[in-house]
This record gives C-alpha cells, structure tokens and sequence, in this order.
C-alpha cells in the first residue's frame, strides 16, 4: 500500500507553505497519522513535527445517457497537511 498518492498543489496550499510551512498531499484512505509521517520522513528526508487529515466523503453523481439515468459516486480522498521543523523545506517540483 502506497501512502502518499501525490502532493497537493493549490492557491490555498502555497499559501499555508508560505505561511506555516506546512505541505498537503492527497494520501490512501487508509493510512493513519504515523504512517502518513514515517512515508513522508523517508520520501523527503525531512522531520515532520505535525500531521492533520481530513476525510472528504463520496459524493453522488448522475448523467442521462441513451440508456437512462446512469448513477455512481466519486472515490473517497484523504488530504493530510504536514507541518515541518522550523526552516526545512519540501521541493515539490523536484524530479526524482
């Protein structure tokens, strides 16, 4: 199971990087706090002091198509923002 799925990149995320040097990335719906900190720690190199996560629910969605009313619902996502020790530094843009 892969934790991280892939980093976040918002307005409003850049916006918490400037301010609070905190980074989101959408994470498996499974993973916990602990292991959200341990993958990142081993994916970056850099000591994470704080992690919150926010669950956002399937929502429903409806097309008519030539068949009827076809229904379904989208996936179930997890954000997790990650804050770091003061002055360390994530580089999103990195290639690996």
């Amino acid at each position: 199971m892969s934790i991280i799925i892939k980093p976040i990149i918002s307005e409003k995320a850049n916006y918490l990087q400037d301010l609070r040097g905190a980074y989101s990335f959408l994470v498996n719906p499974k993973a916990n706090k602990i292991q959200i900190r341990n993958a990142v720690e081993a994916a970056y190199g850099v000591k994470v002091t704080d992690v919150r996560t926010m669950i956002y629910a399937p929502k429903v969605t409806a097309k008519q198509t030539k068949k009827g009313l076809q229904v379904g619902k989208t996936n179930k996502l997890k954000k997790a923002v990650v804050s770091l020790a003061g002055g360390e530094v994530i580089d999103i843009f990195a290639t690996n």
